[in-house]
């Protein structure tokens, strides 16, 4: 099976044609698309049409596949996040799940409700945000850590409903983890040296929180300029496969009370590694923490000890 590449921006992004990620690609077939993958950091596949169980088979050839952290995975599969707009919007920069030691390596989304206009996702490049600082920040960039959280700043879009909201973030941050990353990892397939950043940063590492802020921005905007991003307009039955050790993205939020509903797999990631060979460090809920594996695994993490059940009162809110 053959297919179609063609760049949609200079920096990163690149739409795939005639290929059907419903049917079994060959191991050639995808290990082209693959390497596609770690070349444009973004593939944008139009026509779609996947279900969940083709989105699922899809996402484990990449690897194994992990559900998120804390939010329950959708019903009738093993790892897919359903994103309503209903719910939440992710309007602000990020890298997905960097508040655990080993994020995501790789995300797939696919488009199921598209409003008429606006909703279109934009992502960054961060090993060319790396690679076009001057050498002093880059020096400086080398040399800092930045501790990553789930509990961080949180506006909601004044377009969502206001009690699923609360309800979402609530199971968001049923069980916090915190994870201290070196701001320069060394991608373990490409070798290029990528920016680590998003809206998980709570603190630069050592420094005062004023400092702290300033540095964030003086790095955050250099991976969010506008000439190191590559933005896609949905239409339904789309999917966009994006390499997450590489990029940030956010959904811009200018689509009013229209529905927006995408569902997201993720697959298993390394441990990020500094420029001098030092590995992440999650800091809670234990320095040993690494994200679950299976939603089961995720459930018993997230269940109350023993003597915490059997000291409630039947009914009372824990």
């Amino acid at each position: 099976m053959t297919f179609t590449i063609t760049p949609v921006a200079g920096r990163l992004g690149a739409e795939v044609s005639h290929i059907s990620l419903a049917s079994e690609l060959d191991d050639a077939t995808f290990s082209a698309l693959y390497q596609a993958l770690l070349q444009y950091k973004v593939l944008f596949l139009r026509n779609q049409h996947l279900n969940d169980a083709q989105q699922e088979a899809f996402s484990r050839r990449f690897g194994p596949q992990v559900p998120h952290p804390t939010v329950e995975s959708a019903e009738q599969t093993s790892a897919i996040l359903h994103l309503d707009s209903r719910e939440s919007r992710a309007n602000s920069w990020h890298t997905d799940v960097t508040f655990v030691a080993d994020y995501p390596k790789v995300s797939i989304l696919r488009g199921e409700v598209i409003p008429a206009f606006g909703g279109d996702t934009v992502w960054a490049n961060t090993a060319t945000a790396y690679q076009d600082l001057p050498q002093p920040l880059q020096q400086l960039a080398d040399t800092l850590w930045a501790r990553h959280a789930n509990a961080y700043d949180y506006a909601p879009s004044k377009n969502v409903d206001s009690t699923l909201s609360q309800h979402r973030r609530a199971r968001f941050v049923s069980e916090v983890y915190e994870t201290e990353h070196p701001l320069v990892h060394v991608h373990p397939e490409t070798g290029e040296r990528n920016l680590l950043l998003g809206h998980f940063v709570r603190q630069i590492v050592g420094v005062s929180p004023q400092d702290s802020a300033l540095l964030f921005q003086l790095f955050q905007q250099r991976i969010t300029s506008l000439n190191n991003t590559v933005r896609w307009r949905w239409q339904q039955g789309d999917v966009v496969i994006w390499d997450n050790r590489a990029t940030q993205h956010i959904a811009v939020d200018d689509y009013g009370d229209a529905a927006r509903i995408v569902r997201r797999t993720t697959v298993a990631g390394e441990v990020p590694v500094s420029i001098n060979g030092e590995h992440s460090r999650a800091i809670l809920p234990t320095v040993t923490t690494r994200s679950p594996q299976t939603e089961q695994e995720k459930q018993q993490r997230q269940a109350p000890p023993q003597s915490s059940r059997q000291g409630s009162a039947p009914g009372a809110a824990l």
